[in-house]
Protein backbone atom coordinates (compact mmCIF):
# COMPACT_ATOMS: atom_id res chain seq x y z
CA UNK A 1 0.00 0.00 0.00
CA UNK A 2 1.30 3.29 -1.02
CA UNK A 3 1.64 6.32 1.55
CA UNK A 4 1.44 10.32 0.88
CA UNK A 5 3.58 10.13 3.82
CA UNK A 6 7.51 9.21 3.31
CA UNK A 7 8.05 5.83 4.98
CA UNK A 8 11.43 3.85 4.54
CA UNK A 9 11.41 0.40 2.50
CA UNK A 10 13.03 -0.78 5.26
CA UNK A 11 10.61 0.24 8.11
CA UNK A 12 8.99 -2.26 10.51
CA UNK A 13 5.69 0.26 10.45
CA UNK A 14 4.60 0.09 7.35
CA UNK A 15 1.11 0.76 6.15
CA UNK A 16 0.80 -2.56 6.72
CA UNK A 17 1.55 -2.46 10.30
CA UNK A 18 -0.35 0.30 12.60
CA UNK A 19 0.81 -0.88 16.09
CA UNK A 20 -0.74 1.16 18.57
CA UNK A 21 1.87 2.28 21.09
CA UNK A 22 1.87 4.70 24.55
CA UNK A 23 4.40 7.94 24.19
CA UNK A 24 4.78 11.06 25.73
CA UNK A 25 6.70 14.06 23.71
CA UNK A 26 5.61 16.30 26.75
CA UNK A 27 4.46 15.15 30.14
CA UNK A 28 1.49 13.35 29.74
CA UNK A 29 1.10 10.07 27.91
CA UNK A 30 -1.34 9.18 25.09
CA UNK A 31 -2.36 6.24 23.06
CA UNK A 32 -0.52 6.59 19.09
CA UNK A 33 0.15 4.39 16.18
CA UNK A 34 3.51 3.82 14.75
CA UNK A 35 3.67 4.82 10.91
CA UNK A 36 7.71 5.04 9.24
CA UNK A 37 9.33 7.25 11.02
CA UNK A 38 6.20 8.96 12.65
CA UNK A 39 3.78 8.58 16.02
CA UNK A 40 0.79 9.41 15.15
CA UNK A 41 -0.56 10.84 18.46
CA UNK A 42 -4.31 9.60 18.72
CA UNK A 43 -5.40 11.89 21.38
CA UNK A 44 -4.63 14.77 19.21
CA UNK A 45 -5.83 13.60 16.02
CA UNK A 46 -9.30 12.20 18.25
CA UNK A 47 -10.04 15.96 19.86
CA UNK A 48 -9.00 17.54 16.53
CA UNK A 49 -11.68 15.43 14.24
CA UNK A 50 -9.65 12.95 13.12
CA UNK A 51 -12.15 10.19 13.53
CA UNK A 52 -15.36 12.22 12.48
CA UNK A 53 -15.36 9.23 9.67
CA UNK A 54 -15.09 6.37 11.64
CA UNK A 55 -19.03 6.01 13.12
CA UNK A 56 -17.95 3.04 15.27
CA UNK A 57 -15.61 4.96 17.48
CA UNK A 58 -17.65 8.14 18.02
CA UNK A 59 -18.83 6.85 21.31
CA UNK A 60 -15.45 5.44 22.84
CA UNK A 61 -13.00 8.55 22.21
CA UNK A 62 -12.11 8.87 25.44
CA UNK A 63 -10.15 5.35 24.71
CA UNK A 64 -7.29 8.11 23.31
CA UNK A 65 -7.16 10.45 26.18
CA UNK A 66 -5.88 7.60 28.43
CA UNK A 67 -2.36 6.64 29.86
CA UNK A 68 -2.54 2.54 28.79
CA UNK A 69 -4.14 0.82 26.12
CA UNK A 70 -6.16 -0.50 28.74
CA UNK A 71 -9.67 0.78 27.80
CA UNK A 72 -8.90 0.90 23.94
CA UNK A 73 -7.96 -3.16 23.90
CA UNK A 74 -11.12 -3.76 26.10
CA UNK A 75 -13.09 -2.71 22.91
CA UNK A 76 -12.46 -6.05 21.57
CA UNK A 77 -10.94 -6.92 17.94
CA UNK A 78 -14.13 -5.76 15.65
CA UNK A 79 -13.34 -2.26 16.67
CA UNK A 80 -9.55 -2.41 17.21
CA UNK A 81 -10.04 -3.54 13.36
CA UNK A 82 -12.19 -0.38 11.88
CA UNK A 83 -9.54 1.52 13.65
CA UNK A 84 -6.76 0.11 12.25
CA UNK A 85 -8.61 0.12 8.57
CA UNK A 86 -9.65 3.56 8.96
CA UNK A 87 -6.15 4.79 9.77
CA UNK A 88 -4.58 2.86 7.08
CA UNK A 89 -7.04 4.69 4.67
CA UNK A 90 -6.30 8.31 6.28
CA UNK A 91 -2.58 7.29 5.32
CA UNK A 92 -3.70 5.94 2.28
CA UNK A 93 -1.74 7.81 -1.06
CA UNK A 94 -5.24 7.73 -2.23
CA UNK A 95 -7.58 8.22 1.00
CA UNK A 96 -10.98 9.14 0.27
CA UNK A 97 -10.55 11.13 3.30
CA UNK A 98 -7.24 13.83 2.45
CA UNK A 99 -9.39 16.78 4.49
CA UNK A 100 -8.80 14.70 7.63
CA UNK A 101 -4.85 14.69 7.84
CA UNK A 102 -3.45 14.49 4.16
CA UNK A 103 -4.13 18.18 3.25
CA UNK A 104 -4.55 19.10 7.08
CA UNK A 105 -1.09 21.12 7.82
CA UNK A 106 -2.00 22.26 10.86
CA UNK A 107 -3.07 18.70 12.33
CA UNK A 108 -0.06 17.07 10.90
CA UNK A 109 1.70 19.96 12.72
CA UNK A 110 -0.09 18.45 16.27
CA UNK A 111 -0.41 15.20 16.20
CA UNK A 112 2.35 14.05 13.84
CA UNK A 113 5.67 13.97 15.98
CA UNK A 114 9.04 12.27 14.98
CA UNK A 115 9.75 8.92 16.55
CA UNK A 116 12.96 10.40 17.95
CA UNK A 117 11.30 12.78 20.14
CA UNK A 118 9.22 10.85 21.26
CA UNK A 119 9.30 8.42 25.01
CA UNK A 120 7.57 5.05 24.48
CA UNK A 121 6.59 3.37 27.65
CA UNK A 122 4.81 -0.31 28.52
CA UNK A 123 1.67 0.21 26.48
CA UNK A 124 -0.65 -1.67 28.63
CA UNK A 125 -0.95 -1.67 32.31
CA UNK A 126 -0.08 -5.30 33.22
CA UNK A 127 -1.89 -7.22 36.10
CA UNK A 128 -0.57 -10.40 35.67
CA UNK A 129 2.09 -12.07 33.54
CA UNK A 130 2.43 -15.41 32.33
CA UNK A 131 5.23 -17.14 30.77
CA UNK A 132 4.93 -20.48 28.85
CA UNK A 133 7.57 -22.18 27.43
CA UNK A 134 6.16 -23.25 24.02
CA UNK A 135 9.19 -23.50 22.41
CA UNK A 136 9.92 -26.82 21.54
CA UNK A 137 13.45 -26.66 20.39
CA UNK A 138 14.50 -24.46 23.62
CA UNK A 139 12.94 -27.08 25.98
CA UNK A 140 14.97 -30.07 23.94
CA UNK A 141 18.00 -27.98 23.86
CA UNK A 142 17.73 -27.50 27.78
CA UNK A 143 16.09 -30.81 28.52
CA UNK A 144 19.51 -32.59 27.24
CA UNK A 145 22.19 -30.10 29.37
CA UNK A 146 20.62 -31.32 32.64
CA UNK A 147 18.86 -34.87 31.50
CA UNK A 148 20.31 -36.11 28.71
CA UNK A 149 18.66 -36.36 24.76
CA UNK A 150 16.44 -39.47 26.26
CA UNK A 151 14.60 -37.91 28.65
CA UNK A 152 14.92 -33.80 27.49
CA UNK A 153 11.44 -33.49 27.55
CA UNK A 154 9.49 -34.13 30.73
CA UNK A 155 6.62 -36.35 29.77
CA UNK A 156 3.70 -33.77 29.86
CA UNK A 157 5.67 -31.09 27.73
CA UNK A 158 3.78 -32.24 24.31
CA UNK A 159 0.16 -32.19 26.51
CA UNK A 160 0.29 -28.95 27.10
CA UNK A 161 1.66 -25.37 27.41
CA UNK A 162 3.65 -25.34 30.19
CA UNK A 163 3.84 -22.21 32.27
CA UNK A 164 4.92 -20.47 35.18
CA UNK A 165 3.44 -17.04 36.54
CA UNK A 166 6.33 -14.58 36.27
CA UNK A 167 6.68 -10.61 37.64
CA UNK A 168 4.76 -7.68 35.93
CA UNK A 169 5.81 -5.39 38.04
CA UNK A 170 9.22 -5.53 36.37
CA UNK A 171 8.76 -5.42 32.96
CA UNK A 172 9.66 -2.83 31.01
CA UNK A 173 9.91 -1.13 27.83
CA UNK A 174 12.32 -1.29 25.56
CA UNK A 175 15.37 0.83 26.01
CA UNK A 176 15.12 0.60 29.99
CA UNK A 177 18.45 -0.33 31.54
CA UNK A 178 19.01 -3.15 33.88
CA UNK A 179 21.34 -3.92 36.93
CA UNK A 180 22.84 -7.33 36.82
CA UNK A 181 20.74 -9.45 39.95
CA UNK A 182 22.07 -10.91 42.77
CA UNK A 183 21.26 -13.47 44.86
CA UNK A 184 21.93 -17.20 45.98
CA UNK A 185 24.17 -19.02 44.11
CA UNK A 186 25.96 -22.33 44.36
CA UNK A 187 29.60 -21.58 43.85
CA UNK A 188 30.48 -25.54 43.93
CA UNK A 189 28.12 -27.68 42.83
CA UNK A 190 29.93 -30.82 43.30
CA UNK A 191 30.20 -29.77 46.89
CA UNK A 192 28.59 -31.75 49.83
CA UNK A 193 27.60 -30.12 52.10
CA UNK A 194 25.74 -28.26 49.00
CA UNK A 195 26.28 -24.57 50.78
CA UNK A 196 24.95 -21.06 48.42
CA UNK A 197 26.99 -17.73 48.95
CA UNK A 198 25.74 -14.17 48.03
CA UNK A 199 27.22 -12.61 44.62
CA UNK A 200 25.74 -11.11 41.45
CA UNK A 201 24.56 -13.06 39.09
CA UNK A 202 27.74 -14.54 36.73
CA UNK A 203 25.36 -16.04 34.19
CA UNK A 204 22.99 -13.74 33.06
CA UNK A 205 21.22 -14.69 30.01
CA UNK A 206 18.68 -13.63 27.36
CA UNK A 207 15.42 -15.27 26.28
CA UNK A 208 14.10 -14.48 22.81
CA UNK A 209 9.93 -14.43 23.11
CA UNK A 210 7.11 -12.82 21.82
CA UNK A 211 4.45 -12.04 23.90
CA UNK A 212 0.59 -11.43 23.55
CA UNK A 213 -1.65 -8.39 25.41
CA UNK A 214 -5.14 -9.97 26.06
CA UNK A 215 -8.13 -7.37 25.08
CA UNK A 216 -11.31 -8.55 26.62
CA UNK A 217 -10.95 -10.66 30.15
CA UNK A 218 -13.44 -13.83 30.71
CA UNK A 219 -15.47 -14.21 34.11
CA UNK A 220 -14.13 -16.07 36.75
CA UNK A 221 -15.08 -19.66 36.48
CA UNK A 222 -15.93 -19.50 32.53
CA UNK A 223 -12.73 -20.92 30.64
CA UNK A 224 -12.31 -19.79 27.10
CA UNK A 225 -12.61 -21.94 24.18
CA UNK A 226 -10.19 -22.80 21.19
CA UNK A 227 -12.81 -21.28 18.72
CA UNK A 228 -13.00 -17.84 20.74
CA UNK A 229 -9.35 -17.37 22.10
CA UNK A 230 -8.14 -15.50 19.54
CA UNK A 231 -10.19 -12.82 19.78
CA UNK A 232 -9.48 -12.52 23.52
CA UNK A 233 -5.94 -11.48 22.08
CA UNK A 234 -5.09 -7.43 21.57
CA UNK A 235 -2.00 -8.26 19.78
CA UNK A 236 1.81 -9.37 20.27
CA UNK A 237 4.86 -7.41 21.13
CA UNK A 238 8.51 -8.72 20.96
CA UNK A 239 10.11 -9.95 24.84
CA UNK A 240 13.44 -10.65 26.37
CA UNK A 241 12.46 -12.92 29.61
CA UNK A 242 16.39 -12.30 30.75
CA UNK A 243 17.39 -14.74 32.95
CA UNK A 244 19.88 -15.17 35.72
CA UNK A 245 20.74 -18.86 35.10
CA UNK A 246 23.02 -19.53 38.30
CA UNK A 247 20.52 -17.75 40.69
CA UNK A 248 17.72 -20.26 39.31
CA UNK A 249 19.83 -23.55 39.26
CA UNK A 250 19.95 -22.96 43.02
CA UNK A 251 16.29 -21.79 43.33
CA UNK A 252 14.40 -23.85 41.19
CA UNK A 253 13.74 -27.38 43.16
CA UNK A 254 10.65 -27.60 43.64
CA UNK A 255 8.60 -24.63 42.37
CA UNK A 256 10.37 -23.31 39.70
CA UNK A 257 11.77 -20.01 38.47
CA UNK A 258 11.48 -16.58 41.04
CA UNK A 259 14.30 -14.32 41.71
CA UNK A 260 16.10 -15.31 38.71
CA UNK A 261 13.54 -14.33 36.60
CA UNK A 262 11.50 -11.14 38.40
CA UNK A 263 14.40 -8.43 37.83
CA UNK A 264 13.26 -7.45 34.73
CA UNK A 265 11.69 -7.95 31.37
CA UNK A 266 11.77 -6.14 28.64
CA UNK A 267 9.63 -5.39 25.68
CA UNK A 268 8.86 -3.66 22.65
CA UNK A 269 6.71 -0.23 23.43
CA UNK A 270 4.38 -1.13 19.72
CA UNK A 271 1.80 -3.56 20.00
CA UNK A 272 1.31 -5.34 16.52
CA UNK A 273 -2.49 -6.36 16.36
CA UNK A 274 -3.47 -9.94 15.44
CA UNK A 275 -5.31 -8.79 12.16
CA UNK A 276 -1.76 -7.09 11.26
CA UNK A 277 -0.03 -10.66 11.03
CA UNK A 278 -3.19 -12.82 9.26
CA UNK A 279 -1.08 -12.40 5.93
CA UNK A 280 2.07 -14.38 8.01
CA UNK A 281 -0.08 -17.34 9.34
CA UNK A 282 1.82 -20.60 9.05
CA UNK A 283 2.19 -23.81 10.13
CA UNK A 284 3.73 -24.39 13.53
CA UNK A 285 6.23 -27.55 14.42
CA UNK A 286 4.95 -30.81 15.00
CA UNK A 287 1.31 -30.23 13.17
CA UNK A 288 1.25 -34.30 14.20
CA UNK A 289 0.96 -33.93 17.63
CA UNK A 290 -2.60 -32.14 17.74
CA UNK A 291 -4.20 -35.06 17.42
CA UNK A 292 -2.60 -36.08 20.73
CA UNK A 293 -3.75 -32.87 22.63
CA UNK A 294 -7.06 -33.45 24.62
CA UNK A 295 -9.95 -31.48 21.92
CA UNK A 296 -9.82 -28.16 24.14
CA UNK A 297 -6.75 -27.56 23.15
CA UNK A 298 -7.38 -29.07 19.37
CA UNK A 299 -7.30 -25.96 16.80
CA UNK A 300 -9.20 -26.66 13.63
CA UNK A 301 -6.62 -24.64 11.11
CA UNK A 302 -2.91 -25.87 10.80
CA UNK A 303 -1.34 -22.15 10.62
CA UNK A 304 -1.59 -21.52 13.92
CA UNK A 305 2.07 -20.02 14.34
CA UNK A 306 3.42 -16.67 12.19
CA UNK A 307 6.56 -16.86 9.76
CA UNK A 308 7.90 -14.09 11.13
CA UNK A 309 12.23 -14.06 11.04
CA UNK A 310 13.80 -13.07 14.28
CA UNK A 311 17.49 -12.34 15.10
CA UNK A 312 19.36 -11.43 18.55
CA UNK A 313 22.49 -8.77 18.39
CA UNK A 314 24.71 -8.34 21.29
CA UNK A 315 27.00 -5.12 21.44
CA UNK A 316 29.57 -4.43 23.90
CA UNK A 317 30.91 -1.62 25.54
CA UNK A 318 32.94 -0.92 22.90
CA UNK A 319 29.88 -0.44 20.10
CA UNK A 320 30.33 -3.38 17.69
CA UNK A 321 27.28 -5.11 17.26
CA UNK A 322 27.59 -8.58 16.45
CA UNK A 323 24.24 -11.01 15.12
CA UNK A 324 24.55 -14.01 17.28
CA UNK A 325 21.11 -15.63 16.51
CA UNK A 326 18.35 -15.96 13.71
CA UNK A 327 15.31 -17.47 14.30
CA UNK A 328 11.51 -17.74 13.24
CA UNK A 329 8.14 -17.29 15.21
CA UNK A 330 7.15 -20.33 13.70
CA UNK A 331 9.38 -22.20 16.28
CA UNK A 332 6.93 -22.86 18.47
CA UNK A 333 4.80 -26.01 19.47
CA UNK A 334 1.66 -24.20 20.88
CA UNK A 335 -0.21 -20.82 19.71
CA UNK A 336 -1.30 -17.97 21.79
CA UNK A 337 -4.75 -19.33 21.46
CA UNK A 338 -3.95 -22.28 22.63
CA UNK A 339 -2.32 -20.67 25.57
CA UNK A 340 -5.34 -19.01 26.43
CA UNK A 341 -7.69 -22.04 26.10
CA UNK A 342 -5.22 -23.75 28.54
CA UNK A 343 -4.66 -20.67 30.98
CA UNK A 344 -8.94 -20.57 31.27
CA UNK A 345 -9.32 -24.26 31.48
CA UNK A 346 -9.72 -23.76 35.53
CA UNK A 347 -11.72 -21.05 35.28
CA UNK A 348 -9.05 -18.52 35.86
CA UNK A 349 -10.18 -14.99 34.48
CA UNK A 350 -7.73 -13.33 31.92
CA UNK A 351 -8.22 -9.56 32.25
CA UNK A 352 -7.04 -6.86 29.96
CA UNK A 353 -3.43 -6.27 30.37
CA UNK A 354 -2.39 -9.19 30.85
CA UNK A 355 0.76 -10.09 29.05
CA UNK A 356 1.44 -14.11 28.27
CA UNK A 357 5.10 -15.01 26.94
CA UNK A 358 5.67 -17.64 24.52
CA UNK A 359 9.00 -19.08 25.59
CA UNK A 360 12.88 -19.09 24.28
CA UNK A 361 12.03 -18.86 20.11
CA UNK A 362 14.70 -21.45 19.03
CA UNK A 363 15.64 -23.02 15.80
CA UNK A 364 17.44 -26.35 15.45
CA UNK A 365 20.58 -25.26 13.59
CA UNK A 366 23.64 -23.42 14.46
CA UNK A 367 22.97 -19.96 15.51
CA UNK A 368 19.42 -20.14 15.41
CA UNK A 369 18.93 -20.58 19.60
CA UNK A 370 17.21 -18.28 21.43
CA UNK A 371 19.46 -17.83 24.45
CA UNK A 372 23.43 -17.97 25.30
CA UNK A 373 22.97 -21.14 27.58
CA UNK A 374 21.86 -22.93 24.24
CA UNK A 375 24.39 -21.37 22.06
CA UNK A 376 27.42 -22.08 25.08
CA UNK A 377 26.34 -24.77 26.31
CA UNK A 378 27.78 -23.19 29.46
CA UNK A 379 31.00 -24.76 28.17
CA UNK A 380 32.17 -22.96 24.45
CA UNK A 381 31.95 -18.82 24.47
CA UNK A 382 30.83 -17.18 21.22
CA UNK A 383 32.81 -14.62 19.74
CA UNK A 384 31.66 -11.24 18.71
CA UNK A 385 32.79 -8.86 16.52
CA UNK A 386 35.73 -7.34 17.75
CA UNK A 387 37.70 -10.75 18.87
CA UNK A 388 36.21 -10.85 22.41
CA UNK A 389 34.24 -14.13 23.62
CA UNK A 390 30.57 -14.19 25.91
CA UNK A 391 29.85 -17.42 27.77
CA UNK A 392 27.08 -15.17 29.49
CA UNK A 393 26.20 -12.04 29.26
CA UNK A 394 28.52 -9.16 30.96
CA UNK A 395 28.60 -5.22 32.57
CA UNK A 396 28.10 -3.09 29.44
CA UNK A 397 26.32 -5.17 27.06
CA UNK A 398 23.40 -4.27 25.00
CA UNK A 399 21.10 -6.91 23.91
CA UNK A 400 18.59 -6.05 20.80
CA UNK A 401 15.77 -8.31 19.24
CA UNK A 402 14.33 -8.05 16.57
CA UNK A 403 11.16 -9.31 14.53
CA UNK A 404 9.75 -8.21 10.66
CA UNK A 405 7.48 -10.15 8.48
CA UNK A 406 7.51 -9.39 5.31
CA UNK A 407 9.16 -7.07 2.28
CA UNK A 408 10.00 -3.85 1.37
CA UNK A 409 7.67 -1.25 1.46
CA UNK A 410 5.70 -3.68 3.17
CA UNK A 411 7.12 -4.75 6.36
CA UNK A 412 4.91 -5.42 9.92
CA UNK A 413 7.67 -5.49 12.48
CA UNK A 414 7.84 -4.42 16.07
CA UNK A 415 10.88 -2.27 16.36
CA UNK A 416 14.12 -2.99 18.57
CA UNK A 417 13.49 -5.02 21.86
CA UNK A 418 16.45 -3.12 23.61
CA UNK A 419 18.12 -3.65 27.03
CA UNK A 420 21.51 -2.94 28.80
CA UNK A 421 23.13 -4.81 31.47
CA UNK A 422 24.59 -2.13 34.41
CA UNK A 423 27.06 -3.34 37.46
CA UNK A 424 24.92 -4.54 39.96
CA UNK A 425 23.66 -2.32 42.89
CA UNK A 426 26.12 -1.88 45.41
CA UNK A 427 24.52 -3.42 48.90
Amino acid sequence: MASWLQIPKNSPFSLANIPFGIISASASRVPAIAIGEYALNLNAFASSGGFSQLPAIQQHLGVFNEPTLNAFAALGRPVHRQVREYLQNVFRADTQFPQILKDNADLQKTALVPLSKVENHVPMQIGDYTDFYAGLNHAYNVGVLFRGPENALQPNYKHLPVAYHGRASSVVASGTPLHRPQGQILANPAANPKLPIFSPCKRLDIELELAAFISTPNDLGKPVSIEEAEDHIFGLVLMNDWSARDIQAWEYVPLGPFNAKNFGTTITPWVVLIDALEPFRAAGLEPGNRDSLLPYLREKRAENAYEIPLEVEITNKGGQPTVISKSNARNLLYSFPQMVAHHTITGCNLRTGDLLGSGTISGTEPNTQGSLLEQTNGKTPLKLADGSERMFLEDGDTVILRGMAGSDGNYVGFGDCIGTILPPVAL
